[in-house]
């Protein structure tokens, strides 16, 4: 067996179990127990809601909740604006950076509080400490917080009975980031520091020989850009620059902390709905996906490009390329972590690379292309893959029902109209801006020209940008010049439907279940912690991304791989 599968092995085998105890602790701290971190954070915690006048216990509606999140990020997108088109007579800035054009400042900040992290600059050229600690970092930490708190209403709308509130939304904020990302980001920083990422306030390094070393408070970015699946870097390189991942023991605890939190707010769902069955079902449904994703990714890297092979780089024509394909990835990871590590950028919603996936093998490059277009429910984003996957589960449910004649029903409420009109839109909606994006960006030709490579593999450049900021992933085939009016302006307008398109029907939905009755089951109802709802699932996974994405997917990826089959 290959380092590379071992690898693969290993990382799921770590996390699954560390889901567990991250999830019934998340679970704890969600409902409003007490931990063993009260101690230190409670006083501060109780200060938060002294100072914005709210007590533990007031409930909202679900528009107040939506209004509440929607405020809270337009606030952040205003504050991260300000500060990158004020940045140069602002301190923490020796480098002496200059203020950010309008469309990339404004291109940024939606990037940012929606968890997309998109990045059409290289951060150590373009912004100053101040920037990348009070704009960035405060809002890698909110935008995953925003997630949490999104679930969070969702489950309370479904496990409520003949109820109207669900929650508070500024509380859900305070708990998730006081008590989940804080802790774990701090330590996660710390462990990144003694493997040697800088963290910093110190001058650029400029060598006898010219060369500019960067500096700055990396490690602190880091951590929570991963912990949040957030996945903006610090550095231009992202994770492939060693003063962000500096080895390989970095490499794969980073990886690791990309689906920490969401494959453990599995388990927490599972204790908060009081069936843990529920929790562990869902986490199977996603987990059978990503295995599938990465088996393919892996393999296609591992193997390396098959053009080649008629040029005499493989030892025999049936054996793979010594190496596999190393364009695009460091020494230090390999085409083996490189994969890994884009399996699950992209099954999340951190837009973190540790390799350029514009030099993936066309079959490579599909995988974190796919992954992206399912809505990343494939565990996903901290919060938003799960209540994505809610959605799925929804519909799942509804078409189950209708098979059996009965109303649908999932964990007691019923299923019905208003509720299928919204998880139909929190599905289709980022659909719609990737697929509407692309044909536009096609034929427009200030957009064309932004293209590096002609044929299919221009047209992947294309669909991956949009792919990435419909479903706030961030990364990119970075053969993409997106640095331009065009793009700044589209893709910002697709995050914002990618996240509050999202948001909103999501939380409409949750205030419409916590009004209903609890329905106790019945012989008609359908099980869905068994393993048949598990495949259920997934065939309704699979059947929506291969409805609508498969034809686009076949003028990119599909055609090139093609290509270059016909060329060996």
């Amino acid at each position: 067996m290959s380092h590379a599968w071992t690898q693969n092995l290993l990382y799921l085998a770590l996390l699954l179990s560390l889901a567990y105890p991250l999830g019934a602790y998340m679970a704890r701290v969600l409902e409003g127990g007490r931990t063993f971190l009260h101690p230190i954070l409670g006083p501060l915690e109780r200060g938060l809601y002294r100072l914005m006048g709210l007590r533990e216990d007031d409930e909202m509606g679900w528009k107040a909740y939506a209004w509440s999140i929607t405020l809270i990020k337009f606030l952040g997108l205003a504050a991260v604006f300000l500060l990158m088109k004020t940045q140069a007579a602002l301190p923490l800035n020796p480098e002496h950076q200059g203020n950010v054009a309008t469309g990339l400042s404004f291109n940024t900040a939606v990037s940012f509080i929606t968890n997309t992290n998109w990045q059409a600059y290289s951060g150590e050229t373009t912004l100053s400490y101040l920037t990348q600690m009070l704009g960035l970092t405060v809002q890698n930490f909110l935008s995953a917080a925003t997630g949490i708190a999104v679930l969070m209403a969702l489950v309370r709308g479904i496990t409520r009975r003949s109820a109207t509130g669900l929650g508070n939304a500024w509380v859900d904020l305070v708990r998730s980031t006081l008590y989940i990302l804080l802790p774990l980001s701090f330590v996660f920083a710390l462990f990144l520091v003694s493997q040697g990422v800088i963290q910093n306030l110190s001058a650029y390094l400029h060598t006898a020989g010219g060369q500019v070393l960067a500096m700055g408070p990396a490690a602190s970015q880091i951590a929570i850009k991963m912990i949040g699946t957030n996945g903006g870097g610090f550095f231009g390189a992202n994770a492939a620059h060693p003063f962000e991942n500096s080895s390989p023991l970095s490499n794969f605890v980073q990886m690791l902390s990309i689906l920490l939190i969401p494959a453990a707010l599995c388990v927490t769902f599972g204790h908060m709905v009081k069936d843990r069955r529920q929790g562990w079902a869902l986490l199977a449904a996603m987990t059978v996906l990503f295995v599938g994703a990465l088996a393919v990714c892996t393999q296609a890297e591992v193997k390396g490009n098959p053009a080649l092979d008629s040029l005499g780089v493989a030892r025999v024509a049936s054996l793979d390329q010594p190496g596999g394909n190393m364009e695009g990835k460091e020494l230090r990871f390999g085409p083996g972590g490189s994969a890994l590590w884009a399996t699950a950028t992209t099954a999340a919603s951190s837009g973190s690379v540790n390799a350029m996936h514009d030099s993936f093998t066309p079959l490579g490059g599909l995988v974190p292309l796919w992954l992206m277009q399912l809505g990343e429910v494939v565990f996903g984003g901290v919060g938003s893959g799960l209540y994505g996957m809610l959605m799925f589960a929804l519909v799942a449910v509804f078409i189950g029902g209708l098979m059996v004649g009965r109303t649908p029903e999932y964990l007691g409420k019923k299923v019905e109209a208003f509720e299928m009109k919204m998880a139909s839109l929190a599905i289709l909606l980022p659909c719609a801006a990737v697929l509407i994006g692309t044909a536009i960006s096609v034929l427009v030709p200030a957009a064309v020209a932004s293209v590096s490579n002609p044929g299919p593999h221009g047209f992947s450049q294309i669909l991956y940008a949009w792919s990435s900021a419909s479903n706030n992933n961030g990364s990119a085939f970075a053969g993409l010049n997106a640095n331009t009016s065009f793009y700044n302006d589209g893709l910002a307008i697709a995050m914002l439907l990618g996240r509050f398109g999202v948001i909103w029907p999501v939380l409409a939905l949750a205030g419409s279940l916590v009004k209903k009755k609890h329905t106790p089951e019945s012989l008609g109802t359908l099980p869905t912690h068994t393993s048949l709802f598990v495949g259920v699932l997934i065939g309704v996974v699979f059947l929506v991304g291969a409805l609508t994405f498969i034809p686009a997917l076949a003028l990119g990826p599909v055609a090139e791989h093609l290509t270059l089959r016909s060329i060996r």
